[in-house]
């Protein structure tokens, strides 16, 4: 039936729907190139439609209708109510676009979209946006790259927008997982690859930026979207690790490294306290799954960028992950654990001094685990407490490496640490290593004696990465008696590598100025003033603590040069201490003290012939360099010229007995030492008598050095703890009162034992009772009685020192053997009254 003309149809009742009929007409051809649409029906149609079917032109080579799409944006700016409308109909031109495949205008559609989102900023925009948003994702899922990457590119312009109002319903988990899978692109031409990575990339970036920092968008920090982000931006980070790209112009663009780099790094730097977690865990699980941990330089790369992107208040959190990391991985393979140990000792560096957080001692706890650990599997070969048959096979060699990368972790975590907190990991360190008497045994049950002693040894090498470069300015604090007693224990062990670790320990410590490496290697200097020493006034500290611990020191020092099993590297190391702590720490009573050691050593190597023949020069020639600098240092003329003597007379008689002979690698010493005398010896008499006339204590001077001998060194013999037990229970019996009423075969039973116990918690109960009961009377009793309490204590106290005095006090020896009787009693001379003959003085 023929159609009448559109203004007579209204009238004609016999039509059905007349205006649907028109509009599908309008629908049909409102497509059309050129705004091809009869003038009839486009005078019919929205205005915003027929804006936006001007901007496309017939040829869609030609681009954009930019004076068409001026007056589409105005339109858009003048009635914003009509934005959504505008962006649903060019979604929909779109969708139709992309069907047919008419890729031209999907690019004309796409830029208007683009342009159109500039320049509106009202609060219609979110009905935009969604349009919008469906469009791009109608291109991410095209199969063509190039509509992918056009649809990547609008998404980013859209994420550098900042919007006025707030969308809440708004969801880019779509975006999270197509960015991803770009991110992993395999298309055969490596260029298309390369681009769709790099979209994705960008595409990632993009929804981080739109979302981040939007508390009403979805949370991108959540694993589920940081399971996808990270690795992917890893897998692209990591795609061209190593490979050298030719000079040409492309390269002057930024790579999809460089690109996924700048990315991670802003990712990272939006990350806050709370999200740090989520964007480390992925990383973590990407370095386990593809097995880079073992090649360690990615794994580094990685925690280095981490590091330097995240706040730095942050820093000790990463840290703390990485640890938890190793914890869980201790029965893996050496060579993993070792990689994770490297990535944990370059972050260390990395991360701000004192930044490691509140738990510093359980960073170090930790790290001392895994050095134990490492001990234990070394020794048994099993990552069991048992060894099975189908346990892995564990290489020595690879658990070194390991403990040698955990040892340069540790003195990496101290370097970042101010000195009390280095102070506190120091104590912390010396209690984990087992003492002699005191921990006798740390190691497991499977590694025993040997075990300890590997422990010992690890550990006293982690202290002195503890200790290098450590700086105080109070000894006192620098080396309280806590730490100062077992580690001079560690002086008097069998073991030689543990007495040399321990030197080298005291002298990081005392060594405030950097002056040890002038004292090596060990010779007679002529004029010290070449050495460029570096010496301060001794402060009240420093005297204090020499005051109350340089016996000790001395006594450990003199120890130390009895040991047979002493090398070349013990002396040097002794003859390095001596000198700083001539330098550091000495005062006149201190230099009067060093002088009678270094002689007395001299006494030493003469009248020990027990000690091998080397160790007998060495300490010779250790105490000929010492009395050659400490004479320089004092500026006595006549002490600098016995010594200058005594060592022209060495050099020509007895060579052997100077550093320069025996100090050295290939030492020139006598298969047998004869007797050493004569001018080749220091005389302890010129000595004093010269430091006499310079105000030096003659007396001190003149008396011999001498150290006593205490059950500490016998216990630091030991080794085990039965041998420790043993000596214990011996030293017990011995000192007893009932030693000979004791049966010499005694039996230790579950009962005895028993009672021990009951009858401590007994003595304990009633020692407190007794000290209430004092405080007690001290608190409700009345003066006078208090007062005359402590009047009667006095009293028996100087009784009883009367006693003492009266018991000490004896007649004089007369000439012809007898003492006065009872009717003629000489008269009573003190002691100190007395003269005895020198020989009987000590």
């Amino acid at each position: 039936m023929p159609l009448p003309c559109f203004p007579n149809f209204s009238g004609l009742p016999d039509l059905p729907n007349p205006r649907r009929l028109l509009l599908d007409c309008c629908t049909l051809l409102d497509h059309q190139v050129g705004g091809g649409v009869c003038g009839c029906c486009g005078a019919l149609r929205p205005r915003y439609k027929r804006l936006v079917d001007n901007i496309f032109p017939e040829d869609p080579e030609d681009g954009l209708v930019k004076a068409n799409m001026e007056k589409l944006t105005f339109y858009a700016l003048s009635a914003p109510e009509k934005l959504d409308r505008i962006g649903a109909y060019l979604s929909e031109r779109l969708s139709r676009d992309v069907a047919r495949h008419r890729y031209g205008y999907v690019c004309i559609a796409m830029e208007a979209l683009d342009q159109l989102l500039m320049a509106c900023h009202c609060q219609s925009i979110n009905l935009f946006v969604e349009s919008f948003l469906t469009m791009v994702r109608k291109l991410l899922e095209a199969d063509k790259p190039n509509l992918q990457i056009l649809g990547t590119n609008s998404f980013v312009k859209f994420a550098n927008i900042e919007e006025d109002t707030a969308s809440y319903h708004r969801s880019y988990d779509f975006f999270v997982s197509r960015f991803s899978e770009m991110c992993h692109s395999s298309y055969e031409d490596p260029d298309i690859r390369t681009k769709i990575r790099m979209a994705g990339i960008r595409g990632l970036q993009g929804v981080v930026r739109k979302t981040v920092n939007d508390e009403l968008q979805a949370n991108i920090w959540d694993p589920q979207h940081m399971d996808k982000i990270v690795p992917s931006l890893l897998f692209n980070l990591q795609q061209e690790e190593g490979i050298e790209r030719s000079p040409s112009p492309e390269t002057e663009k930024e790579s999809p490294v460089e690109l996924t780099e700048r990315c991670f790094r802003e990712l990272l730097g939006r990350a806050a306290y709370d999200n740090i977690k989520n964007a480390v865990k992925p990383v973590l699980m990407h370095l386990d799954n593809h097995s880079l941990w073992e090649s360690k330089t990615f794994s580094v790369r990685c925690f280095k960028i981490i590091m330097y992107s995240i706040q730095s208040q942050h820093s000790h959190l990463v840290i703390q992950q990485l640890l938890g990391h190793l914890d869980a991985n201790s029965k893996n393979s050496a060579r993993v654990r070792a990689g994770i140990v490297e990535v944990i000792s370059e972050a260390a560096v990395i991360e701000a001094s004192g930044s490691i957080g509140p738990t510093v001692l359980e960073v170090f706890n930790t790290l001392l685990k895994q050095l134990r650990l490492s001990v234990d599997y070394e020794l048994t070969g099993s990552y069991d407490s048992f060894a099975n048959l189908g346990s892995k096979v564990i290489k020595v060699h690879e658990e070194r490496q390991l403990q040698e990368a955990v040892i340069k972790t540790i003195g990496s975590f101290a370097n970042t640490l101010p000195t009390y907190q280095r102070s506190e990991v120091m104590l912390f360190i010396i209690g984990k290593i087992p003492v002699p008497g005191m921990y006798p045994s740390l190691g497991s049950a499977n590694t025993g004696v040997e075990g300890s002693r590997m422990i010992q040894i690890m550990l006293l090498k982690s202290l002195l990465q503890v200790t290098a470069g450590f700086q105080s300015t109070n000894i006192l604090t620098a080396l309280p008696t806590s730490f100062l007693d077992p580690l001079l224990s560690f002086t008097l062990m069998e073991d030689a590598e543990i007495r040399l670790l321990v030197l080298d320990i005291l002298i990081s410590i005392i060594d405030r100025h950097d002056n040890r490496h002038k004292f090596s290697p060990v010779r007679i200097i002529s004029d010290i003033s070449v050495l460029k020493l570096k010496v301060d006034k001794c402060s009240r500290q420093d005297n204090l603590f020499m005051k109350k611990h340089s016996q000790r020191l001395y006594r450990h020092i003199y120890l130390a040069c009895k040991e047979e099993s002493s090398v070349q590297q013990h002396f040097e190391s002794l003859y390095t201490l001596l000198g700083l702590i001539c330098v550091e720490l000495a005062n006149e009573e201190v230099v009067v003290d060093l002088i009678r050691l270094a002689l007395a050593l001299q006494d030493l190597a003469l009248t020990e012939e027990a000690l091998p023949v080397y160790n007998r020069c060495a300490i010779h020639a250790l105490s000929a360099a010492y009395l050659n600098l400490i004479s320089q240092l004092t500026t006595v003329p006549t002490f600098c010229q016995h010594v200058h003597e005594v060592i022209e007379s060495r050099k020509k008689l007895v060579p052997f007995l100077l550093p320069e002979d025996v100090l050295v690698e290939s030492s020139k010493i006598p298969e047998k030492l004869e007797k050493v005398e004569g001018e080749v010896l220091f005389v302890q008499a010129k000595i004093a008598e010269m430091l006499g006339g310079s105000g030096y204590n003659t007396e001190r001077l003149a008396t011999s050095y001498i150290p006593q001998i205490t059950d500490e060194d016998r216990l630091s013999k030991r080794k085990s703890i039965g041998d420790t037990v043993s000596l214990q229970l011996e030293m017990e019996s011995r000192n007893s009162p009932e030693k000979e009423q004791r049966s010499t075969a005694e039996q230790i039973t579950f009962e005895t034992l028993k009672q021990a116990i009951g009858d401590s918690v007994n003595v304990e109960e009633l020692e407190r009772e007794r000290r209430r009961q004092v405080v007690e009377r001290f608190q409700t009793a009345p003066f006078e009685e208090i007062a005359a309490h402590c009047g009667a204590r006095a009293s028996l106290l100087q009784s009883k020192l009367n006693q003492v005095f009266e018991i000490t006090i004896r007649p004089p020896p007369s000439p012809s053997g007898s003492v006065g009787n009872g009717h003629g009693r000489t008269r009573s001379v003190p002691v100190y009254e007395m003269k005895f003959p020198d020989l009987c003085v000590y």
